[in-house]
């Protein structure tokens, strides 16, 4: 299956879940600094959101005005339950989300039709100029996969990373 196979599936399913992004975003509580009641959380191919409580370490993540993450890969165990600050510096906003590859691609498409479209994922910080957001998420799952700037034309110029979640240990397995 082409990249561009990948890309039109992906953008179907999202298309068919369109309820549920639209109630997924635009909460202006939210972006004011509130939150507002969530359901359960959802399990996620790359985790679930995590409890704060459980948070043993915190990794900055820069977000310049050059279109790129600093860093742009990080490693983490499975199991763990990690912050990810993410730091906006310079007079652009900017988003950290993440996802996999298919899903990130379908959403920046989706995000070109609505830029306007506000997130409030636990996976997903929406992150004004000289500002701070957050994400703390459960890595219950290993393998590779992505996180990305959503916001119109900052997918396409690269600003992307990696997350590595690496195996636990077999005796560590629940």
């Amino acid at each position: 299956m082409t990249t561009i196979d990948r890309v039109r599936r992906a953008l179907l399913a999202t298309a068919a879940s369109w309820p549920a992004w639209a109630a997924a975003h635009g909460s202006a509580a939210h972006h004011a600094g509130h939150s507002m009641p969530t359901a359960a959380p959802e399990q996620k191919p790359w985790g679930i959101a995590g409890d704060p409580t459980r948070v043993r370490r915190t990794i900055d993540i820069r977000m310049g005005d050059d279109m790129r993450f600093r860093p742009d890969r990080i490693t983490v165990r499975e199991g763990e339950t990690v912050r990810l600050r993410a730091i906006t510096r310079g007079r652009v906003m900017h988003e950290l989300v993440i996802g996999t590859d298919e899903e990130l691609a379908a959403h920046a498409e989706l995000m070109k039709q609505h830029p306007t479209m506000e997130h409030d994922e636990p996976y997903m910080a929406h992150v004004p100029p000289d500002r701070r957001g957050e994400i703390v998420w459960h890595f219950n799952r290993a393998g590779t996969f992505a996180f990305a700037c959503l916001i119109p034309g900052h997918f396409e110029a690269g600003m992307r990373g990696t997350i590595v979640v690496t195996p636990a240990p077999q005796e560590s397995r629940p």
